[in-house]
C-alpha cells in the first residue's frame, strides 16, 4: 500500500503525519499540516493572539470563539468531571504560578534563579460559562485556561478523522507522543507502537489496528527552580509538582483526546488508583513507577500480543 509521511514542529513538540493508500498523499499531509497550524494558532496560551489568550484575558467578558475551540473547551471541562477533578483545564493558573510563562524551550534556557516558583491550587472550571448561542465562553477574572495536553489529543484526533474523508485508507497523527491510528493499518496485527518505559526494562511494543496511544512522563518537560528540578505535571488540587512514585503512564484508547485526559489523571491519582481510574473509561495502558517497576493493566496484553506476533512474523 502506497505510504506518505510528513514530519515538522508542532505545539513545541514534532508532529509526524503518515497516510496510506493515496497517490496525492504529499498534497494531502500539507493540508493536514495547515489544519494542525490553525488549531496551534486558535489554542496556544503562548500565542498572544490565539483564541486561548483571548478568553483568559477576558477576565469575565464573554468571547465568541471558533467552532474547534468551543468544543475542546466544552471537551476539557467535561473531562474535569468524570475524571473526578484528576484533570483540570484551569491549570495554566498553577502553571504560570510556578514559572512556565512561556514556551519550553525559552523556559530550559533560564537561570534557576530567574524562574518564580509558587504553589496554586487551580481555581476550577465550575464558574466557567458556555453558551452555544453565539459561542461564547466566559472565564471568571484570576482563571487561565491551559489545554496544552488535550489540545493535543484533540488535534490528532480532528486530523486522523480528515484524512480518512479524504480518502486515506490508515494514518497515523502523532503529535510529541499523541497518537492516533485510523483506518486500515499497514499489516493485520495494527501499527507497531514503540513506548518508552523510562527507568524501567526499556522500550516495549504494542500492536493498535484503530485506536489511540499516549504517554504522560515526568521525565520530560522539566526546567530548573530555585529548590531544583520543576517538571509540568502538577496536582490540580495543591499546584505542586506530581510526585506519587509514578514516573510515566501510558493510555490505550479509542481516541486521543481521552488517552490524553487519562494519563494525566492516572498521575494524579497516583498509582495505587490509577489503574481503576483508566479502566473505568474502558482503556487500558501500562505504569513505570519511579523504581523502574512496569505495571500494566487490564488489556494489555492483547496489544502486547499483536506486537509480539509481528516482531515472529
Amino acid at each position: 500500500m502506497r505510504r506518505h509521511d510528513l514530519r515538522f514542529a508542532l505545539m513545541g513538540t514534532e508532529a509526524h503525519l503518515i497516510c496510506l493508500g493515496l497517490d496525492s498523499g504529499p498534497d494531502v499531509l500539507d493540508r493536514a499540516r495547515g489544519q494542525l497550524d490553525d488549531l496551534e494558532r486558535r489554542w496556544s496560551r503562548f500565542l498572544p493572539d490565539s483564541e486561548l489568550s483571548e478568553v483568559n484575558r477576558a477576565a469575565g467578558r464573554p468571547v465568541i470563539v471558533s467552532e474547534e475551540t468551543y468544543r475542546l473547551i466544552d471537551a476539557a471541562i467535561q473531562a474535569w468531571h468524570w475524571s473526578g477533578g484528576h484533570f483540570d483545564p484551569t491549570i495554566g493558573t498553577t502553571m504560570e504560578a510556578a514559572g512556565y510563562d512561556r514556551p519550553m524551550a525559552e523556559l530550559a534556557e533560564l537561570p534557576a534563579e530567574g524562574h518564580s516558583r509558587s504553589h496554586r491550587a487551580a481555581p476550577t472550571p465550575v464558574d466557567i460559562v458556555l453558551d452555544p448561542y453565539p459561542r461564547s465562553v466566559t472565564v471568571p477574572s484570576g482563571v487561565k485556561l491551559d489545554l496544552g495536553g488535550i489540545a493535543k489529543g484533540a488535534a490528532a484526533d480532528l486530523v486522523a478523522d480528515w484524512l480518512l474523508s479524504t480518502g486515506a485508507a490508515g494514518c497515523c497523527v502523532n503529535i510529541g507522543g499523541d497518537l492516533r491510528l485510523a483506518g486500515v493499518p499497514p499489516r493485520p496485527e495494527g501499527w507497531q507502537v514503540t513506548l518508552d518505559c523510562p527507568g524501567g526494562d526499556g522500550r516495549r511494543m504494542v500492536g493498535v489496528r484503530d485506536g489511540a496511544v499516549c504517554t504522560s512522563t515526568r521525565t520530560k518537560r522539566t526546567w530548573p527552580g530555585p529548590a531544583g528540578r520543576e517538571h509540568h505535571l502538577r496536582d490540580p488540587r495543591t499546584g505542586s509538582p506530581i510526585d506519587t512514585g509514578l514516573a510515566s503512564v501510558t493510555v490505550i484508547s479509542a481516541r486521543a483526546l481521552q488517552a490524553e485526559v487519562l494519563t494525566k489523571a492516572a498521575f494524579a491519582a497516583g498509582p495505587a488508583a490509577a489503574g481503576d481510574v483508566v479502566a473505568e473509561t474502558g482503556a487500558t495502558g501500562l505504569l513505570v513507577t519511579d523504581d523502574g517497576t512496569v505495571v500494566e493493566m487490564p488489556g494489555y496484553d492483547s496489544f502486547a500480543a499483536a506486537a509480539v506476533a509481528t516482531a515472529g512474523a
